[in-house]
This record gives structure tokens, C-alpha cells and sequence, in this order.
């Protein structure tokens, strides 16, 4: 039987959107509105920002819903006289799991590579592991071919194939943070057409792996009375102390922090009583490192609030989550927008 977030996460993850370069992610994000939300008020502004409206654009409550829509990747700095590629990272790209690995550059076509190692019979065996500048990709074609078709600054993203897991987990590249962006569009699917008592603004926000720049501009432009920001943070896996992490299935992780507004966070918690939805507690004692600490710093200040779906492996080409999360976070996000805000 299939599982409609998965197939939400399925088509979202099959877009190529590294920070800067979200073109193809955002036409996606698009086309799902337009399907299931279409009584939205959907644009694209000037920084890639895919920003949607809901409700009544005059309600004193004005509540912004946030996730990112970019990926980490790597770009094009240099082609050898052999025709092998240069990269820089992109965001917070791990050079641990780029060797061998396949990847797609995106020059005047997407063209397939893979990124060159040495087999361990040419090394001493020893557990270091090269540098950006040591590593290449080989994409078997000459200097001459590569310059015809590749240009100094085209992205590259390395290849996650999205696949089904057992029961609710999938796996793939990129659900850091397209499944964010998969809980906004469920809760849009679920607002249109309802009779809301404030306004409801959907930002798939641009560049949030290289400085959040997408969500500073969106929220200063939306002015919203309060806002929900959606992201990932770390799944419980082997290796990782327990009380670090979320486990997988058990529900978003409700963020305490404190850049973070407490009247917001209790009332996801008497949401979760209220719906009887599942959930874990993420308490941090500083800055969140996502979208939230920028956008609760816009303008005169915005009262924020944080859900994060735990996801395994975060940053590698094999990120796991549990679909029901993503659910999860959809049906609280939907109970707040019903309810009409705490702000305004």
C-alpha cells in the first residue's frame, strides 16, 4: 500500500535544490500547492523564497509556517587537463562520505559522475581522509568535453536514491529539509478551504545551509505576528548518547530554548494533549542553529516556536526518517492554524 507522505517526500527529493540554485525544488513545491492547496496565494520572490497564503490577509494573528527548501551539494571550481572536476562544499557537506560516492553535476545537462579515491591497495590503510582540495570527480571525459558541457560554478548534488524501508522509514538524500517542507504541504492541503480566524503564510525558504538568508527576507516581508519553524534534528542511532537524540517514530521533538517563545511551547504541548498527538522535548541552551534564530530576530522581534522531525545520518547522502513524523508535525501545525494563534 502506498504511503502518501513518502510519495510527497519522493517527488520533493527527486529535485535538485543546492543553496543558491533551489529553481527545480521550488517548482515542485509549486506544483503540489497548486494541486492540493488551491486556494492558496502562492509566488516566488527574489531570493527563491516559495512563499504561500492562507486565510484572512486583515486578521490581527498572522501566523508564518517555515521550512527550508535547499540542500547541501558542491560546486564546480576548477577542470584539470585530465577532465576531472574541482569542488568546494556547499553548506555542511561531510568530505568523509564523498569519497566513490556518485554524483550529478548539473552543467549544460545532467551529466553522471562519481568522485575519485584510490583503492586501498595503492594506500597505507590509514583511517584519514582527503581533503576537499585532494578530491575530484571523474566524470570521463576529456578537458576539452568537460569545458563543453560544465562550467566553472555549476552545482553538483550527491545521489541519495529516495527508497521505502520497512514499515514508515525511508531513506534518501535531501529529507534534511524536504520533509519540513512535506509537513508544510500536508498542513496547506488541510487548511484550504477552511473557515480560519487569522491569516496562515507557507515559506519554503532558500539558502538556510549557507546563512538562512531565504528565511530573514521572507519573514521580514511576511510580518508575522508569530511564527513555526519546521526542520530536522538528530535520530537516535548506535554511536550517539540517547539523551542527544530523538527517536525515530515517537513523534517532532518540541523545542525549549532560549531564543524560543514559551507561551508557543506550552501551547504545542496542550495541543499534543488536546489531539492526543505524539511528541519528544529538545531542549537546547542557546541558539537552535536553524531558520528560528533568524527569523524570531526580524524586524522588532516575532515569537517563535520550533518542531524537528528526528532524522538519522543527517548530512549524507542516506538520511533516515520515520514518515509518521512527518504527519505528526503536519496534524499540530493544522491544530494551531485552526485554533488561530496565540498573537495579533
Amino acid at each position: 500500500m502506498s504511503n502518501p507522505v513518502s510519495e510527497i517526500l519522493r517527488r520533493l527529493c527527486a529535485a535538485p535544490g543546492t543553496s543558491g540554485w533551489e529553481d527545480d525544488a521550488g517548482a515542485v513545491v509549486i506544483d503540489e500547492l497548486r494541486a492540493h492547496a488551491p486556494e492558496a496565494d502562492v509566488r516566488r520572490d527574489a531570493l527563491g523564497n516559495v512563499i504561500a497564503f492562507l486565510g484572512d490577509k486583515n486578521a490581527p494573528c498572522q501566523i508564518l509556517m517555515d521550512a527550508h527548501l535547499d540542500q547541501i551539494g558542491l560546486v564546480v571550481t576548477h577542470i584539470t587537463d585530465d577532465g576531472f572536476l574541482r569542488f568546494a562544499p556547499i553548506g555542511g557537506m561531510d568530505r568523509r562520505v564523498l569519497p566513490c560516492a556518485s554524483v550529478t553535476v548539473y552543467g549544460r545537462e545532467p551529466l553522471p559522475g562519481t568522485i575519485a579515491f584510490l583503492p586501498p591497495h595503492l594506500t597505507d590503510n590509514s583511517d584519514t581522509y582527503p581533503e576537499f582540495a585532494d578530491l575530484a570527480i571523474d566524470i570521463g571525459m576529456t578537458k576539452e568535453e568537460s569545458q563543453s558541457l560544465i562550467s566553472l560554478g555549476d552545482r553538483v548534488c550527491v545521489n541519495g536514491p529516495f527508497q521505502q524501508l520497512l514499515g514508515t522509514r525511508v531513506t534518501g538524500a535531501a529529507l534534511d529539509d524536504r520533509a519540513g517542507c512535506a509537513a508544510l504541504l500536508l498542513c496547506a492541503e488541510a487548511l484550504s478551504g477552511k473557515p480560519l480566524s487569522c491569516g496562515v503564510t507557507f515559506t519554503f525558504t532558500s539558502r538556510e545551509e549557507t546563512g538562512c538568508e531565504g528565511a530573514k527576507t521572507a519573514a521580514y516581508a511576511v510580518r508575522p505576528t508569530e511564527a513555526l519553524i519546521i526542520d530536522v534534528t538528530f535520530g537516535d542511532q548506535p554511536g550517539v548518547p540517547a539523551e542527544k537524540t530523538g527517536k525515530l517514530g515517537a513523534g517532532p521533538m518540541i523545542g525549549i530554548a532560549p531564543s524560543l517563545n514559551r507561551a508557543m511551547k506550552d501551547h504545542l504541548f496542550q495541543i499534543a494533549k488536546d489531539q492526543q498527538l505524539p511528541y519528544q522535548i529538545e531542549v537546547m541552551g542557546g541558539s537552535t542553529g536553524t531558520n528560528a534564530d533568524n527569523i524570531g530576530l526580524s524586524r522588532n522581534g516575532i515569537p517563535t516556536a520550533m518542531l524537528s522531525i528526528p532524522l538519522r545520518y543527517m548530512h549524507t547522502p542516506a538520511e533516515v526518517i520515520d514518515t509518521n513524523d512527518v504527519a505528526t508535525v503536519a496534524a499540530f501545525l493544522t491544530a494551531y492554524g485552526m485554533g488561530g494563534g496565540l498573537f495579533g
